[in-house]
């Protein structure tokens, strides 16, 4: 409230940036959550009846605390599936621990950088210029209809084992990453072997597992390796 003007003022919070650190995600409440998340599907930020363009490109990047249970919420299925890949970070070899410690209170060089525009040019151009065959689509599908239904490939065992599998809108998320992995590897064209190798990350954070699947000791990770391994590549 602005005693001068006697009217609320918009005080605008780290959401308004272009890449937004969520740091131990699963310690936001449930209330804080929803707000993320349209502002992750939306690209957008409601505050009372006044809604606000968010920036373009607009990246989240969140942690989760995997050792502690207390104070932490489990994330929504909706919010997990607006992030594009979950990623497992290891601890780091001995020599680049050491070297973390070299460079502790380094100087950080923000020089060079790039503008906003041409990010998104960039981005643009790799989907106008990164083609797919339609048997590398029915694969992605194929892999994708796999956790939800692995029955259909033959895998019976996996019926029981998977709660939740993959929604058809992650099928997205699955060909931007291969796109992506295609443009790095120097190709204009995206290959099964794109698909297969960014697919674990896209696929890890979409699937639930059943109760009976954590007391055998079946993580997701195995669940996806059975997938790739039944599905036949194009």
């Amino acid at each position: 409230y602005n005693a001068d003007t006697t009217s609320f003022d918009i005080d605008k919070g780290p959401v308004f940036t272009n890449v937004l650190l969520a740091d131990e995600i699963n310690r936001t409440t449930a209330k804080t959550q929803s707000a993320l998340l349209e502002a992750m599907q939306e690209r957008q930020v409601t505050v009372a009846d006044t809604t606000f363009e968010l920036s373009d490109p607009f990246w989240v990047l969140a942690t989760q605390n995997p050792v502690e249970q207390e104070g932490v919420y489990t994330l929504p299925e909706a919010q997990l599936d607006r992030f594009s890949m979950m990623l497992r970070v290891e601890y780091p070899g001995m020599e680049e621990e050491i070297e973390m410690l070299h460079h502790r209170f380094e100087k950080l060089d923000l020089d060079k950088r790039i503008t906003t525009g041409q990010v998104t040019g960039i981005r643009q151009m790799i989907y106008e210029n990164t083609h797919i065959d339609d048997k590398v689509m029915e694969y992605i599908v194929a892999l994708g209809r796999g956790t939800r239904a692995p029955q259909e490939l033959g895998l019976n065992e996996l019926k029981e084992m998977v709660l939740l599998g993959m929604s058809p809108r992650s099928y997205q998320h699955v060909l931007a990453l291969s796109r992506v992995n295609a443009f790095l590897n120097g190709r204009d064209f995206i290959l099964p072997a794109d698909v297969k190798e960014i697919f674990p990350d896209a696929a890890r954070h979409r699937i639930s597992r059943t109760v009976r699947a954590e007391v055998e000791g079946l993580n997701t990770d195995d669940i996806i390796n059975m997938i790739l391994e039944t599905v036949p590549i194009p």
